[in-house]
Formats: C-alpha cells, structure tokens, sequence
C-alpha cells in the first residue's frame, strides 16, 4: 500500500503563488535593509548545542530542536541543534569572525528558524526570520534607524502598524523599587505573557515564582496602565516611581533620548512606550520593540532590542549591538487577510505563446528568443493542442496575454496578440509587441 504523503506539523509547502508572495515580502525587506548600509550574511541551520543552550532562558531552552547523534555517537547526548533565532548564531559569527569584519559591523539575514513549538494560527515550527542588527556600538542611533526602517518596511507593505517599546533598564528599576531585584527574569517572564493570559493569571505565575505579595501589589501600577496616556507623562510617571533606582533611571533616559531622536527626524510611525512589553530573551539588557499591525488579529510581527554582552559569552565581552526581527511568516498572514498583496504578483509571466503546429512552434521560438532577451517573462506552449486548453493554462496562471500563431500571422510575419482581461485582439509585429509588453 502507497505512502500517503505528508509532512510535519508545524510545517508548510510553499506553491508558486506563494512564493511570488513571499519574495514580495523578502525583496521589500531587504531592499530597506541595504538602504541603511546593512549587509547579508548566512549561517548554518544547525549550531552546537552548548551554542544555542542558555541563551532563551528556560522556556526557550524547552523549544530548542535537539539533532539526533547517528553513527559512533548515535548513543551520546545531541551535540547539535537547529537555530533557535538568528541573533545567538550571529553573535558566534561576530566573535569568530572578528578580525575580517569592521565595527559597527552592520549585517541582516533572512533564514529559516526551528522551534519545538504547538502548532496554532500565526505560529509554527519552522519559520522565516528577517533580522537587521549593528554591534559594536552602544549608541541609540541604532535603536533610531530599526525605528525608521521599521516605518519604511510597513509603509512600503501597506500595513498599519504599532511599535512598542521599552527598556529591560526600566523593567530592572521596577524590580528592584517593588523589593525584587533578584527576581527580574521571573517577573520579565510573566509580565511578557500579559496580552496572552490577563492580568490575574500573571499575578499568580508572579506568587507562583517566588514574589511576596507585597511585591506582586506594588508591582499593579504597571501592570495596569491606563490607555491613552501619552509618552512623555508615562516617562515623568516613571521617574517618579523610579527615583530611587539609578538603573531604572538610567532606562528612562535613554527611552528620553530615543524619543528625543524620533522627533528630531520625523518620524510618523505610531509608538507607545509599554512597561509590560518584557520579551522573555535573557540577553536583552536595553531598549525592546515590538511592532503589531492594526488591523489584524495576529501577535507580534517584529520584534528584538538592545543586548550589551550577547558576545561575551563566545569570549569577545563588552560589545554591544542592537537589533529586530521581522516575522515574515506573519507578515505574509497579515498581507493575506486584509487583500493587500499587489494583483501583479499573481503571474510573472506577461506572455504566452500558443501554437497549432511543428511550424507554428518553431517559427514562434524565434520570438520567444526575442522578448527574453528583451528581459520579458515569456513562455510558450509545448505542444499543438485545442486552442482551449492553451487558454485556460493561460488564464490558471493569470498570464495577462497570449500570442496566437497560424499560418495566417507566419504568412504576414506578425503574431496575433490577445489581452486576457479584454479579451481584445490584434495583429502585431516584433516591433509592436515589444512596445506593448513594455508599456
């Protein structure tokens, strides 16, 4: 009996028209990228365990892909798994690559990421990463241009967008003004998962995690925060409740520089300084964003922030970098529920040539020849077939016109040229039909 074909949950084939789709996606990334002077590299799908482990803090470590030893070690612990993120691997590339590369060390990659997740909307276990970082400098001119390039992606996309922010400074300053201090990743933890489970079921993973009830009361003004409240009076608020914590005011000002920077250079992108957004990545230590369209029902599609040390774990301590990411497999849903994929991405190929005969597919190779070298997206049809049925491969590709050859056109050296959406034909010479399919 005949396998039926499968493949793993959490996982996705990817058809033409999906693929036009999503170079749609990836094309607009990167054409942004390189405008700010960010340079592609690639690194393995696979890093050594003892690379990835550590690095997420435990939850992360849980979703981590163990690759299984075969051989004279298939009995051993895996040595190897698949990248969790595209950030750790690029810290690794930067310490052994230090002495080729120049900082700040501007780099984006896009490569697909693995993570032993439970397949739901919007989340998968293998998927596509955009991640734009400079490391080795500690200034906010960073944090600025993800800002911008953030704005320039989602504006070239067409989808509306909101980024938050916060500084892991600031989320210290509270930590340690509520008596916890040494619960900081615990309460960064909990407090991430806020949108997901409500306030509630955060206070009980917070007495779940060790915090008095003094603290978890303490801790309610943040998270509670009233809507609508702007920027500038949430940053006074903060320093207020902050003012006997020097590191939470030290993530106060640096929030007051960037803000300072995104009025300076106009940015319009909308921006909401969140104290509950945490992102549960250990080796934040700065600013972190998170952008959310607005007119979807889907989580985080970009994300990432500042880390001051990610390096010094592979031996090259003290070098800062910041950096975000943008989830191209939820941009791709997002594209796709509110319509706004351009129709063009439908067919890449303008022209089809249907034929009648050996003569007629001959003579019309001789075009064909022509238009491609003319850099037009050509294909023609391989056999001598019922008219309808070139037709309608035509139409299921949504190929936008055909070139009808007869005897008639071979006779007059010209084609006869039918647009599929008007249905309107004409006869046309080589001349012509370049023209047209210019046009």
């Amino acid at each position: 009996m005949a396998q039926k074909p499968s493949i793993p949950k959490g996982t996705r084939d990817f058809g033409q028209v999906e693929m036009a789709r999503r170079n749609y996606i990836f094309d607009t990334i990167k054409g942004v990228f390189s405008l700010y002077g960010f340079q592609q590299i690639e690194t393995p799908a696979m890093e050594n365990i003892g690379t990835l482990m550590g690095k997420y803090g435990e939850e992360g470590d849980k979703l981590l892909f163990r690759i299984q030893n075969s051989g004279e070690k298939a009995n051993l612990a895996p040595e190897k798994g698949l990248r969790y993120d595209l950030t750790v691997p690029f810290a690794r590339y930067v310490v052994q690559h230090r002495e080729e590369i120049s900082f700040p060390f501007k780099r984006f990659q896009i490569q697909p990421v693995w993570r032993a997740d439970r397949p739901q909307k919007g989340r998968y276990r293998e998927f596509y990463q955009c991640d734009v970082d400079v490391i080795g400098s500690d200034s906010l001119i960073g944090e600025l241009e993800l800002i911008q390039i953030v704005e320039e992606v989602y504006r070239r996309l067409g989808i509306n967008v909101c980024l938050h922010i916060n500084n892991r400074k600031i989320l210290a300053g509270i930590a340690e003004v509520i008596g916890a201090p040494d619960k900081m990743i615990d309460i960064t933890v909990a407090i991430d998962k806020l949108d997901k489970i409500g306030v509630d079921a955060v206070n009980d993973e917070l007495r779940e995690r060790g915090l008095s009830e003094e603290a978890v009361a303490a801790l309610q003004p943040v998270l509670n925060q009233e809507s609508g409240i702007k920027n500038q009076d949430k940053m006074a608020q903060l320093r207020e409740f902050l003012k006997n914590s020097e590191i939470g005011l030290k993530g106060v000002e640096e929030m007051e520089e960037v803000f300072g920077l995104i009025e300076t250079t106009g940015v319009k992108l909308n921006i909401e300084l969140d104290l509950c957004l945490a992102r549960g990545l250990n080796y934040y230590t700065g600013a972190i964003f998170e952008v959310k369209a607005l007119d979807a029902q889907i989580g985080s599609i970009t994300g990432g922030g500042r880390y001051d040390n990610l390096t010094g774990i592979f031996g090259l301590p003290g070098v800062s970098g910041v950096g975000i990411s943008f989830g191209a497999d939820r941009i791709y849903d997002v594209l796709t529920e509110l319509d706004l994929f351009p129709k063009e991405l439908q067919s890449e190929t303008q022209i089809l040539f249907a034929t009648f005969g050996a003569d007629e597919l001959r003579y019309a190779l001789g075009w064909v020849k022509a238009l491609r070298e003319a850099g037009i997206t050509t294909e023609v049809y391989p056999e001598a077939t019922k008219m309808k049925k070139q037709m309608g491969y035509a139409d299921s590709k949504h190929i936008p016109f055909v070139a009808i050859v007869g005897g008639d056109e071979m006779a007059q050296n010209k084609v006869m040229l039918k647009d599929m959406v008007s249905g309107e034909q004409r006869l046309v010479s080589l001349e012509e039909l370049l023209k047209a399919l210019k046009s």
